[in-house]
């Protein structure tokens, strides 16, 4: 819906101001829940051209908004009263800082006579979300409204995406203001360098000519700098192996040949080795998470590094870069493209030895798993059989733990924003919110949440939301009746020692029940010859939200695995197993 600017000059109250200055931001929907302190917002919402969702839990307005961001790349809004409601949202704002989601958060605040007074629901929300937000606003002037509310999206849209909290006392809104929209941004010491320099284009360009052994380290940041065009051409420049951390997934389609798979603690063989051996990382919007790196002092000893992020917090703060290239990834490679092909004219390091060792490696130890001997159903089976029927256009997202593993290895994701997840904060009932946010964001897409049995019961309550709003996500509960992966620790290292990870959840709740008294369509499967039907009826209902109850094998496991605080060196392809890397000429 088109919107007509109010025109600046326009008396009204600090509440009406901020509803107009949200749609003069473009905000076409927000997720949230009214309450005291920022009810006074919530009588103009209801004239308002955005589109408000009632949420059931301020958590899932926060993880909503996140997924929206991930999917349209615009940011998520999201919105809650003080004291509690705000709290509520601390865990959707450290889980975007994590991930470099754009989200603007807006809360209410105690009159602003009454702040410091512990004042009934009152928290300080600033001062508790400092370390998490990009930047946090506390708005008791209700003449500053339009300008915080517009600087807001802007630090939160430009550089590395982020959350920003805007805290308003309710005196601010209550109060009589003049609008003014600014229509133009200065904010002292926040200008991202967008551009990067020059020279060290040049020089990345010569190291990586040089290289025998580069390998394309490719993080989430390519997927928010909208670069995956760009990243498929430098690659097939070079014709060096692409491996794609698990905020990354679709920046480099899975089916190509140069693309190893995801690095990491469950990375592949290929993908984890790729670095582990590379004598050249080119490091693209990516962090060196420990969660890719393992013991970091053991991680790619042999490579230079070059690194190039928006960030330049990033830079050297786990790896030292040989060659530091500071701006926006897309206009990086844009740049290093042409740079590079004068330097291939003039010297090109022959890869072929070390591609045709990356593509032995990744036929000799591709992702697989076992049947339960006991006839149960496979998860990996149930995940592996959601992709191939649902396809490449698909949005999956995914909570925390094995499942969501598992949806990063047996999906193939062949498009950007097509994968969402808890990556960086690793939050568990993320997947429902999430997957409401992006189905909101594009209507027109099949979105399925992978959800744990642990993780479901977290969030679901979202799914009463999803049902009277026509937001018809479809769910996979991967059910093994446990913490899955904290169970998966306890076999490993803690002798089958099960403590508080059974959940009983193929007894209680009744998962199918539970989703239609929430309005929603339940199944259930647990026979392998039911699963493609199941998915295919999941499949064919796009007025209601659907749940499905896969009741998995309660015992299987995420391979490979890197254990916490190892070596990248000793990843395991079993238990206890390893590659034979003496038998590898990498």
């Amino acid at each position: 819906m088109a919107h007509v600017p109010t025109a600046n000059g326009t008396t009204m109250n600090g509440a009406t101001s901020l509803v107009k200055s949200l749609e003069a931001a473009g905000v076409d929907v927000m997720f949230g829940l009214p309450g005291g302190a920022i009810l006074p917002a919530y009588d103009p919402i209801f004239d308002s051209t955005i589109r408000h969702i009632l949420v059931r839990h301020e958590q899932g307005a926060g993880h909503a908004a996140t997924g929206y961001a991930q999917v349209t790349g615009r940011a998520g809004v999201c919105i809650a009263t003080s004291g509690p409601g705000a709290t509520n949202l601390v865990t959707p704002l450290a889980d975007a800082a994590m991930d470099s989601v754009p989200m603007v958060a807006i809360t209410g605040q105690v009159p602003s006579v009454a702040i410091g007074t512990d004042a009934f629901q009152e928290a300080d929300i600033r001062g508790i979300t400092m370390p998490f937000t990009k930047h946090n606003f506390l708005v008791t002037n209700p003449n500053d409204i339009p300008r915080v509310v517009a600087e807001a999206f802007h630090i939160a849209t430009t550089g590395r995406p982020g959350p920003v909290l805007v805290d308003i006392a309710k005196d601010a809104l209550q109060k009589e203001t003049t609008y003014n929209w600014p229509t133009s941004i200065e904010l002292r010491g926040y200008k991202p360098q967008v551009v990067p320099n020059q020279g060290a284009i040049n020089d990345a360009a010569a190291l990586i000519a040089s290289s025998h052994k580069p390998v394309f380290y490719v993080g989430g940041g390519v997927i928010k700098a909208n670069a995956s065009r760009e990243l498929l051409e430098l690659a097939e420049l070079l014709g060096a192996p692409v491996v794609t951390t698990l905020m990354a997934r679709g920046a480099f389609p899975d089916s190509h040949p140069l693309h190893m798979g995801m690095p990491g603690m469950h990375g592949t063989v290929a993908a984890v080795t790729a670095l582990q051996k590379a004598d050249l990382l080119i490091t693209l919007g990516a962090r060196f998470d420990d969660r890719v790196t393992g013991k970091l002092s053991t991680f790619a000893v042999n490579a230079k590094v070059i690194h190039a992020d928006i960030d330049p917090a990033e830079i050297g703060k786990n790896r030292y870069a040989d060659v530091p290239v500071i701006g926006d990834v897309r206009e990086t490679m844009k740049a290093l493209i042409p740079a590079l092909k004068a330097a291939l004219a003039k010297n090109a390091a022959d890869l072929t030895p070390w591609l045709q060792a990356m593509n032995k490696l990744r036929a000799t130890y591709p992702l697989g798993y076992d049947i339960p001997a006991d006839g149960s159903l496979s998860p990996q089976f149930v995940i592996e059989r959601l992709s191939k029927i649902c396809g490449p256009d698909t949005i999956f997202a995914a909570g925390v733990g094995q499942h969501q593993m598992w949806a990063a290895q047996f999906v193939q994701y062949e498009k950007p924003r097509t994968w969402l997840n808890s990556g960086g904060a690793g939050t568990m009932g993320y997947a429902v919110p999430a997957a409401m946010g992006a189905k909101v964001g594009a209507p027109d897409t099949t979105v399925w949440a992978v959800d744990g049995d642990g993780c479901f019961q977290m969030t679901n309550q979202e799914l009463v939301t999803c049902a009277l709003n026509n937001i018809p996500v479809k769910i996979a509960i991967i059910n093994n009746e446990s913490l899955g992966m904290v169970r998966q620790w306890q076999t490993l290292f803690y002798e089958g020692r099960y403590s508080n990870t059974s959940l009983e959840s193929k007894r209680v709740p009744n998962f199918p029940m539970l989703a239609e008294s929430m309005g929603c369509v339940g199944l259930a499967c647990e026979r392998a010859e039911d699963v493609d039907a199941t998915i295919e009826k999941a499949m064919s209902i796009n007025n209601q939200p659907v749940v499905v109850d896969f009741r998995v094998h309660r015992d299987a496991m995420v391979w490979p695995m890197v254990a916490a605080g190892t070596s990248n060196d000793d990843i395991m392809i079993a238990r206890a197993t390893a590659p034979d890397w003496d038998s590898q000429e990498l």
